[in-house]
Protein backbone atom coordinates (compact mmCIF):
# COMPACT_ATOMS: atom_id res chain seq x y z
CA UNK A 1 0.00 0.00 0.00
CA UNK A 2 1.35 3.31 -1.20
CA UNK A 3 1.58 6.28 1.52
CA UNK A 4 -1.19 8.51 0.31
CA UNK A 5 -3.46 5.65 0.20
CA UNK A 6 -3.22 5.15 4.05
CA UNK A 7 -5.54 7.81 4.85
CA UNK A 8 -7.73 7.00 3.05
CA UNK A 9 -7.98 3.28 4.50
CA UNK A 10 -8.41 4.85 7.69
CA UNK A 11 -11.36 7.13 6.21
CA UNK A 12 -13.06 3.80 4.87
CA UNK A 13 -12.55 1.74 8.49
CA UNK A 14 -13.55 4.76 10.61
CA UNK A 15 -17.12 5.22 7.96
CA UNK A 16 -17.67 1.47 8.42
CA UNK A 17 -17.30 1.18 12.02
CA UNK A 18 -20.12 4.19 11.97
CA UNK A 19 -22.20 2.74 9.50
CA UNK A 20 -22.41 -0.73 12.25
CA UNK A 21 -24.74 0.43 14.67
CA UNK A 22 -26.87 2.29 11.95
CA UNK A 23 -26.92 -1.34 9.91
CA UNK A 24 -28.07 -3.40 12.59
CA UNK A 25 -30.75 -0.95 13.34
CA UNK A 26 -31.66 -1.39 9.74
CA UNK A 27 -31.71 -4.78 9.32
CA UNK A 28 -34.38 -5.15 12.91
CA UNK A 29 -36.82 -2.45 12.28
CA UNK A 30 -37.52 -3.20 9.09
CA UNK A 31 -41.31 -2.22 9.50
CA UNK A 32 -40.46 1.12 10.83
CA UNK A 33 -38.92 1.79 8.16
CA UNK A 34 -41.37 1.13 5.50
CA UNK A 35 -43.44 3.53 7.77
CA UNK A 36 -40.79 6.33 7.66
CA UNK A 37 -40.55 5.57 3.67
CA UNK A 38 -44.43 6.26 3.42
CA UNK A 39 -43.63 9.64 5.72
CA UNK A 40 -41.22 10.81 3.65
CA UNK A 41 -42.78 10.46 0.56
CA UNK A 42 -45.81 11.49 1.49
CA UNK A 43 -47.54 14.55 3.17
CA UNK A 44 -45.31 15.09 6.27
CA UNK A 45 -41.96 15.55 3.29
CA UNK A 46 -44.04 17.68 1.11
CA UNK A 47 -44.61 20.16 3.83
CA UNK A 48 -41.35 20.47 5.14
CA UNK A 49 -40.52 22.92 2.48
CA UNK A 50 -42.96 25.41 3.61
CA UNK A 51 -42.56 24.40 7.12
CA UNK A 52 -38.65 25.11 7.26
CA UNK A 53 -39.61 28.08 5.42
CA UNK A 54 -42.12 29.32 8.23
CA UNK A 55 -39.58 28.84 10.71
CA UNK A 56 -36.47 28.89 9.33
CA UNK A 57 -33.34 27.33 10.50
CA UNK A 58 -32.35 30.78 12.89
CA UNK A 59 -35.38 29.92 14.92
CA UNK A 60 -35.25 26.76 15.06
CA UNK A 61 -31.15 27.36 16.43
CA UNK A 62 -32.38 30.41 18.96
CA UNK A 63 -34.86 27.77 20.04
CA UNK A 64 -32.46 24.38 20.82
CA UNK A 65 -29.73 27.16 22.38
CA UNK A 66 -32.43 27.36 25.90
CA UNK A 67 -31.66 24.00 26.03
CA UNK A 68 -31.66 22.24 30.05
CA UNK A 69 -28.20 22.92 29.85
CA UNK A 70 -29.00 26.66 29.04
CA UNK A 71 -32.19 26.97 31.94
CA UNK A 72 -29.98 25.10 34.37
CA UNK A 73 -27.09 27.80 33.84
CA UNK A 74 -29.32 30.69 34.38
CA UNK A 75 -31.04 29.58 36.76
CA UNK A 76 -28.27 28.69 39.10
CA UNK A 77 -27.09 32.64 37.59
CA UNK A 78 -30.32 34.19 39.17
CA UNK A 79 -30.33 32.17 41.98
CA UNK A 80 -27.19 32.69 43.53
CA UNK A 81 -25.97 36.01 42.16
CA UNK A 82 -29.53 37.98 41.77
CA UNK A 83 -29.66 40.16 38.90
CA UNK A 84 -26.39 41.14 39.08
CA UNK A 85 -25.54 38.61 36.15
CA UNK A 86 -28.78 39.53 34.15
CA UNK A 87 -26.51 42.14 32.09
CA UNK A 88 -25.44 38.62 29.78
CA UNK A 89 -28.27 38.15 28.18
CA UNK A 90 -28.27 41.53 26.49
CA UNK A 91 -24.56 41.46 26.04
CA UNK A 92 -24.39 37.80 24.66
CA UNK A 93 -27.13 38.65 22.40
CA UNK A 94 -25.08 40.56 19.57
CA UNK A 95 -22.21 38.41 19.34
CA UNK A 96 -24.11 34.95 19.30
CA UNK A 97 -26.37 36.70 16.33
CA UNK A 98 -23.03 38.26 14.42
CA UNK A 99 -21.47 34.38 14.76
CA UNK A 100 -24.76 32.26 13.62
CA UNK A 101 -25.36 35.20 10.72
CA UNK A 102 -21.52 33.71 9.56
CA UNK A 103 -22.64 30.15 10.17
CA UNK A 104 -25.53 30.87 7.67
CA UNK A 105 -23.63 32.75 5.62
CA UNK A 106 -21.24 30.20 5.04
CA UNK A 107 -23.63 27.49 4.30
CA UNK A 108 -25.95 29.95 2.14
CA UNK A 109 -23.24 30.93 -0.22
CA UNK A 110 -20.54 27.85 -0.33
CA UNK A 111 -23.06 25.38 -0.76
CA UNK A 112 -21.46 23.30 1.87
CA UNK A 113 -21.26 22.59 5.41
CA UNK A 114 -18.90 23.83 8.02
CA UNK A 115 -17.15 20.99 8.38
CA UNK A 116 -17.00 20.52 4.62
CA UNK A 117 -15.20 23.86 4.47
CA UNK A 118 -13.03 23.21 6.97
CA UNK A 119 -11.97 20.45 5.03
CA UNK A 120 -11.50 22.32 2.20
CA UNK A 121 -9.35 25.15 2.66
CA UNK A 122 -7.63 23.80 6.21
CA UNK A 123 -5.24 20.93 7.16
CA UNK A 124 -6.84 18.04 8.13
CA UNK A 125 -5.42 18.00 11.28
CA UNK A 126 -7.62 21.08 12.32
CA UNK A 127 -10.99 19.37 10.71
CA UNK A 128 -10.30 16.24 13.19
CA UNK A 129 -9.08 18.43 16.50
CA UNK A 130 -12.64 20.74 15.61
CA UNK A 131 -14.86 17.72 14.97
CA UNK A 132 -12.97 15.52 17.95
CA UNK A 133 -13.57 18.12 20.46
CA UNK A 134 -17.10 18.40 19.14
CA UNK A 135 -17.85 15.02 19.47
CA UNK A 136 -16.59 15.26 23.08
CA UNK A 137 -18.59 18.37 24.25
CA UNK A 138 -21.73 16.96 22.54
CA UNK A 139 -21.78 13.87 23.79
CA UNK A 140 -21.61 15.78 27.64
CA UNK A 141 -24.21 17.54 26.54
CA UNK A 142 -26.55 14.78 25.63
CA UNK A 143 -25.90 13.27 28.80
CA UNK A 144 -26.70 16.28 30.59
CA UNK A 145 -29.59 16.86 28.68
CA UNK A 146 -31.17 13.27 29.32
CA UNK A 147 -30.16 13.24 32.99
CA UNK A 148 -32.20 16.63 33.58
CA UNK A 149 -35.26 16.00 31.46
CA UNK A 150 -34.98 12.80 33.66
CA UNK A 151 -35.11 14.68 36.78
CA UNK A 152 -37.90 16.97 36.08
CA UNK A 153 -40.37 13.91 34.52
CA UNK A 154 -39.52 12.84 38.10
CA UNK A 155 -41.01 15.98 39.85
CA UNK A 156 -44.67 14.52 37.50
CA UNK A 157 -44.09 10.80 37.88
CA UNK A 158 -41.63 9.97 41.26
CA UNK A 159 -42.23 6.33 40.68
CA UNK A 160 -40.70 5.73 38.00
CA UNK A 161 -36.87 4.85 37.83
CA UNK A 162 -34.44 7.77 36.31
CA UNK A 163 -32.61 5.05 34.72
CA UNK A 164 -35.27 4.39 32.94
CA UNK A 165 -36.53 7.55 32.06
CA UNK A 166 -33.04 8.51 30.75
CA UNK A 167 -33.19 5.10 28.21
CA UNK A 168 -36.56 6.22 27.30
CA UNK A 169 -36.20 9.50 26.30
CA UNK A 170 -33.02 8.82 24.22
CA UNK A 171 -34.99 5.92 22.39
CA UNK A 172 -37.60 8.24 21.81
CA UNK A 173 -35.45 10.67 20.51
CA UNK A 174 -33.29 8.36 18.17
CA UNK A 175 -36.34 6.72 16.61
CA UNK A 176 -37.59 10.14 15.72
CA UNK A 177 -34.56 11.22 14.56
CA UNK A 178 -33.66 8.13 12.37
CA UNK A 179 -37.34 7.10 11.07
CA UNK A 180 -38.78 11.18 10.76
CA UNK A 181 -37.55 14.01 9.09
CA UNK A 182 -36.14 16.23 11.64
CA UNK A 183 -38.65 19.08 10.23
CA UNK A 184 -41.48 17.22 11.20
CA UNK A 185 -40.29 16.38 14.53
CA UNK A 186 -39.29 19.37 15.42
CA UNK A 187 -42.30 20.87 14.42
CA UNK A 188 -44.44 19.37 16.95
CA UNK A 189 -41.82 19.82 19.61
CA UNK A 190 -41.40 23.50 19.11
CA UNK A 191 -44.76 24.01 20.74
CA UNK A 192 -43.35 22.60 23.81
CA UNK A 193 -40.89 25.26 24.18
CA UNK A 194 -43.18 27.97 24.81
CA UNK A 195 -43.75 26.51 28.09
CA UNK A 196 -40.43 28.48 28.67
CA UNK A 197 -43.03 31.37 29.04
CA UNK A 198 -43.82 30.44 31.95
CA UNK A 199 -40.74 32.21 33.31
CA UNK A 200 -41.95 35.32 31.71
CA UNK A 201 -45.63 35.08 33.60
CA UNK A 202 -43.11 34.58 36.89
CA UNK A 203 -40.68 37.25 36.41
CA UNK A 204 -44.09 39.50 35.73
CA UNK A 205 -45.83 38.46 38.69
CA UNK A 206 -43.24 38.19 41.46
CA UNK A 207 -42.26 41.77 43.45
CA UNK A 208 -39.72 42.92 41.06
CA UNK A 209 -38.04 46.36 40.93
CA UNK A 210 -38.41 46.71 37.44
CA UNK A 211 -36.16 49.92 37.33
CA UNK A 212 -33.09 48.18 39.27
CA UNK A 213 -33.90 45.14 36.60
CA UNK A 214 -33.29 47.33 33.77
CA UNK A 215 -30.26 49.11 35.64
CA UNK A 216 -28.21 45.34 35.82
CA UNK A 217 -29.03 44.51 32.26
CA UNK A 218 -27.47 47.95 30.87
CA UNK A 219 -24.97 48.20 33.16
CA UNK A 220 -22.36 45.38 33.95
CA UNK A 221 -21.40 43.98 37.27
CA UNK A 222 -18.71 41.29 38.12
CA UNK A 223 -17.20 40.44 41.51
CA UNK A 224 -14.36 38.77 39.87
CA UNK A 225 -14.65 35.78 42.32
CA UNK A 226 -13.65 32.02 41.74
CA UNK A 227 -17.67 31.13 41.41
CA UNK A 228 -18.24 34.22 39.43
CA UNK A 229 -16.33 33.68 36.69
CA UNK A 230 -16.88 30.10 36.44
CA UNK A 231 -20.31 30.67 36.23
CA UNK A 232 -19.65 33.52 33.47
CA UNK A 233 -18.30 30.84 31.28
CA UNK A 234 -20.97 29.00 31.37
CA UNK A 235 -23.09 31.95 30.35
CA UNK A 236 -21.15 32.37 27.64
CA UNK A 237 -20.72 28.39 26.58
CA UNK A 238 -23.94 27.29 27.01
CA UNK A 239 -24.94 30.35 25.01
CA UNK A 240 -22.25 30.78 21.90
CA UNK A 241 -22.02 27.33 21.31
CA UNK A 242 -20.05 24.66 19.26
CA UNK A 243 -22.53 22.56 18.01
CA UNK A 244 -24.62 25.12 16.63
CA UNK A 245 -22.03 26.51 14.59
CA UNK A 246 -22.18 23.15 12.44
CA UNK A 247 -25.92 22.87 12.90
CA UNK A 248 -26.98 26.00 11.24
CA UNK A 249 -24.52 25.92 8.29
CA UNK A 250 -25.86 22.59 7.56
CA UNK A 251 -29.36 23.53 8.23
CA UNK A 252 -29.23 26.03 5.42
CA UNK A 253 -28.03 23.62 3.14
CA UNK A 254 -30.70 21.63 3.78
CA UNK A 255 -33.17 23.74 3.77
CA UNK A 256 -31.63 24.96 0.18
CA UNK A 257 -31.46 20.95 -0.86
CA UNK A 258 -35.05 20.54 -0.07
CA UNK A 259 -35.68 23.18 -2.51
CA UNK A 260 -34.22 21.31 -5.22
CA UNK A 261 -30.85 23.04 -5.49
CA UNK A 262 -29.28 19.57 -4.31
CA UNK A 263 -25.63 20.25 -6.48
CA UNK A 264 -23.39 22.69 -4.98
CA UNK A 265 -22.98 24.64 -8.24
CA UNK A 266 -26.59 25.29 -7.89
CA UNK A 267 -26.54 25.91 -4.38
CA UNK A 268 -24.00 28.97 -4.89
CA UNK A 269 -26.18 30.14 -7.67
CA UNK A 270 -28.66 30.90 -5.72
CA UNK A 271 -26.86 33.02 -2.89
CA UNK A 272 -28.83 36.23 -3.82
CA UNK A 273 -28.54 39.17 -1.95
CA UNK A 274 -32.09 38.43 -1.19
CA UNK A 275 -31.66 35.46 0.58
CA UNK A 276 -29.08 36.72 2.48
CA UNK A 277 -31.15 39.43 3.78
CA UNK A 278 -34.26 36.54 4.45
CA UNK A 279 -31.46 34.79 6.63
CA UNK A 280 -29.93 37.50 8.73
CA UNK A 281 -33.90 38.34 9.73
CA UNK A 282 -33.98 34.92 10.16
CA UNK A 283 -31.30 34.71 12.23
CA UNK A 284 -31.17 37.54 14.19
CA UNK A 285 -35.00 36.75 15.01
CA UNK A 286 -34.11 33.22 16.75
CA UNK A 287 -31.68 34.74 19.04
CA UNK A 288 -33.73 37.81 20.15
CA UNK A 289 -36.22 34.85 21.22
CA UNK A 290 -33.19 32.78 22.83
CA UNK A 291 -31.75 35.81 24.72
CA UNK A 292 -35.12 36.89 25.96
CA UNK A 293 -36.17 33.81 27.41
CA UNK A 294 -32.86 33.86 29.32
CA UNK A 295 -33.35 37.02 30.35
CA UNK A 296 -36.41 36.17 32.18
CA UNK A 297 -35.20 32.72 33.48
CA UNK A 298 -32.75 35.43 35.42
CA UNK A 299 -35.25 37.66 36.53
CA UNK A 300 -38.00 34.56 37.95
CA UNK A 301 -34.79 33.17 39.59
CA UNK A 302 -33.79 36.20 41.03
CA UNK A 303 -37.06 36.83 42.32
CA UNK A 304 -37.91 33.53 43.73
CA UNK A 305 -35.08 31.54 44.78
CA UNK A 306 -32.37 34.62 45.97
CA UNK A 307 -35.45 36.50 47.37
CA UNK A 308 -35.77 33.35 49.60
CA UNK A 309 -32.41 32.83 50.28
CA UNK A 310 -32.02 29.67 47.76
CA UNK A 311 -29.07 30.80 46.33
CA UNK A 312 -27.18 27.02 45.32
CA UNK A 313 -28.99 24.90 43.01
CA UNK A 314 -28.21 21.36 42.87
CA UNK A 315 -31.39 19.31 41.68
CA UNK A 316 -33.96 19.94 39.28
CA UNK A 317 -36.83 20.20 41.75
CA UNK A 318 -34.90 23.09 43.17
CA UNK A 319 -34.78 24.67 40.03
CA UNK A 320 -38.59 24.04 39.79
CA UNK A 321 -38.86 26.24 43.07
CA UNK A 322 -38.67 29.26 40.75
CA UNK A 323 -42.09 28.74 39.80
CA UNK A 324 -43.55 27.97 42.61
CA UNK A 325 -45.76 30.69 43.62
CA UNK A 326 -48.15 29.31 41.11
CA UNK A 327 -48.17 25.92 42.67
CA UNK A 328 -48.83 22.37 40.96
CA UNK A 329 -48.71 24.24 37.86
CA UNK A 330 -46.25 25.38 37.57
CA UNK A 331 -44.48 22.68 38.43
CA UNK A 332 -45.79 20.93 35.39
CA UNK A 333 -44.75 24.01 33.48
CA UNK A 334 -41.11 23.76 34.07
CA UNK A 335 -41.32 20.03 33.91
CA UNK A 336 -42.48 20.02 30.35
CA UNK A 337 -39.89 22.64 29.42
CA UNK A 338 -36.83 20.79 30.71
CA UNK A 339 -38.30 18.09 28.78
CA UNK A 340 -39.53 19.70 25.00
CA UNK A 341 -36.17 21.62 25.21
CA UNK A 342 -34.31 19.01 25.77
CA UNK A 343 -35.99 16.78 22.79
CA UNK A 344 -35.71 19.76 21.04
CA UNK A 345 -31.92 19.41 21.66
CA UNK A 346 -30.47 16.19 21.37
CA UNK A 347 -31.63 16.12 17.66
CA UNK A 348 -29.43 18.99 17.75
CA UNK A 349 -26.39 17.47 19.31
CA UNK A 350 -26.49 14.57 17.53
CA UNK A 351 -27.20 16.42 14.50
CA UNK A 352 -24.28 18.45 14.39
CA UNK A 353 -21.93 15.68 15.41
CA UNK A 354 -22.91 13.94 12.38
CA UNK A 355 -22.66 16.55 10.00
CA UNK A 356 -19.50 17.60 11.06
CA UNK A 357 -17.74 14.04 10.88
CA UNK A 358 -19.87 13.14 7.77
CA UNK A 359 -18.31 16.45 6.26
CA UNK A 360 -14.72 15.61 7.30
CA UNK A 361 -14.90 12.25 6.05
CA UNK A 362 -16.63 12.85 2.98
CA UNK A 363 -19.47 10.52 3.60
CA UNK A 364 -22.85 10.97 2.71
CA UNK A 365 -25.07 12.41 5.41
CA UNK A 366 -27.85 15.20 5.46
CA UNK A 367 -31.65 14.12 7.40
CA UNK A 368 -33.56 14.14 4.18
CA UNK A 369 -31.62 10.78 3.33
CA UNK A 370 -33.22 7.39 4.05
CA UNK A 371 -31.45 5.22 6.68
CA UNK A 372 -30.20 2.92 4.10
CA UNK A 373 -28.79 6.03 2.24
CA UNK A 374 -26.81 7.71 4.60
CA UNK A 375 -25.69 4.59 7.30
CA UNK A 376 -22.59 6.01 8.64
CA UNK A 377 -24.10 9.66 9.35
CA UNK A 378 -26.82 8.14 11.06
CA UNK A 379 -24.61 5.59 12.37
CA UNK A 380 -22.97 8.74 14.10
CA UNK A 381 -26.04 10.05 15.52
CA UNK A 382 -26.71 6.26 17.01
CA UNK A 383 -23.54 6.36 18.62
CA UNK A 384 -24.24 9.79 20.02
CA UNK A 385 -26.98 9.32 21.80
CA UNK A 386 -25.89 5.68 23.36
CA UNK A 387 -22.71 7.19 24.95
CA UNK A 388 -24.62 9.88 26.47
CA UNK A 389 -26.98 7.27 27.90
CA UNK A 390 -24.18 5.22 29.40
CA UNK A 391 -22.81 9.06 30.23
CA UNK A 392 -26.45 9.66 31.99
CA UNK A 393 -26.27 6.32 33.88
CA UNK A 394 -23.06 7.15 35.84
CA UNK A 395 -25.91 9.13 37.80
CA UNK A 396 -23.69 12.57 37.76
CA UNK A 397 -25.12 15.72 39.37
CA UNK A 398 -27.84 16.81 36.86
CA UNK A 399 -27.80 20.36 37.05
CA UNK A 400 -23.77 20.45 38.03
CA UNK A 401 -23.38 18.15 34.85
CA UNK A 402 -25.32 20.67 32.29
CA UNK A 403 -22.82 23.70 33.92
CA UNK A 404 -19.91 21.52 33.24
CA UNK A 405 -21.15 20.81 30.08
CA UNK A 406 -21.59 24.85 29.11
CA UNK A 407 -18.36 25.09 30.39
CA UNK A 408 -16.27 22.72 27.90
CA UNK A 409 -18.40 24.24 25.84
CA UNK A 410 -16.68 27.69 26.17
CA UNK A 411 -13.43 26.05 26.03
CA UNK A 412 -13.91 24.66 22.75
CA UNK A 413 -15.75 27.50 21.21
CA UNK A 414 -12.96 29.60 20.29
CA UNK A 415 -11.34 26.88 18.21
CA UNK A 416 -13.91 26.38 16.30
CA UNK A 417 -14.85 30.01 15.77
CA UNK A 418 -11.49 30.73 14.79
CA UNK A 419 -12.32 28.64 11.14
CA UNK A 420 -16.08 30.60 11.40
CA UNK A 421 -14.44 33.42 10.91
CA UNK A 422 -11.46 33.20 8.47
CA UNK A 423 -13.94 31.20 6.23
CA UNK A 424 -16.68 34.31 6.10
CA UNK A 425 -13.83 36.70 5.98
CA UNK A 426 -12.54 34.62 3.25
CA UNK A 427 -13.53 36.58 -0.83
CA UNK A 428 -12.39 33.80 -2.60
CA UNK A 429 -15.07 31.76 -1.11
CA UNK A 430 -17.80 34.12 -0.02
CA UNK A 431 -17.35 36.31 -3.03
CA UNK A 432 -19.03 39.88 -2.63
CA UNK A 433 -21.31 38.39 0.94
CA UNK A 434 -17.40 38.04 2.91
CA UNK A 435 -17.46 39.87 6.27
CA UNK A 436 -17.87 43.52 6.70
CA UNK A 437 -15.26 45.62 8.87
CA UNK A 438 -17.57 45.50 11.96
CA UNK A 439 -18.30 41.65 11.51
CA UNK A 440 -15.13 41.15 11.37
CA UNK A 441 -14.55 43.08 14.44
CA UNK A 442 -17.61 41.32 16.24
CA UNK A 443 -16.20 37.88 15.08
CA UNK A 444 -12.54 38.67 16.36
CA UNK A 445 -13.89 39.73 19.39
CA UNK A 446 -15.84 37.55 19.99
CA UNK A 447 -12.94 34.42 19.78
CA UNK A 448 -11.01 37.30 22.85
CA UNK A 449 -13.95 36.83 25.00
CA UNK A 450 -14.70 33.11 24.35
CA UNK A 451 -10.67 32.21 25.29
CA UNK A 452 -10.66 34.49 28.07
CA UNK A 453 -13.52 33.15 29.62
CA UNK A 454 -12.56 29.63 28.86
CA UNK A 455 -9.25 30.08 30.38
CA UNK A 456 -10.49 31.53 33.27
CA UNK A 457 -12.91 28.68 34.18
CA UNK A 458 -10.05 25.86 33.89
CA UNK A 459 -8.35 27.96 36.49
CA UNK A 460 -10.95 28.71 38.81
CA UNK A 461 -11.28 24.61 38.87
CA UNK A 462 -8.02 24.45 40.29
CA UNK A 463 -7.22 27.48 42.69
Amino acid sequence: MTEPDAPKKIEREVEEAFEMPARILEEGVTLVEEGEKRIVEGKVFKGTKSYLKTLGPGLTTGAADDDPSGIATYSQAGAQYGLQLIWTSLFTYPFMSVVQEMCARIGIVSGQGLAANIRKHFSPGALYLATGLLFLANTLNIAADLGAMAAASRLLLPSIQFDVLIILFAAVSLLLQVFVSYAAYAKYLKYLTFTLLAYVVVALAVHLDWGEVLYRTFVPSITFSSDQLFLICAILGTTISPYLFFWQTSQEVEEDILRGETSIEKRRAEATPAAIKSMRVDVWSGMAFSNLISFFIFAACAGTLYANGITHIATADQAALALKPFGTFAYLLFALGIIGTGMLAIPVFAGSTAYALSESFGWKYGLYRKLKEARAFYGVIIVSVVLGIVAGLMHLDPIKGLIYAAVANGFIAPIILYFVVKLSGDKKIMREHANGRLGSIFGWTTIVVMAISGIAAIVTLFY
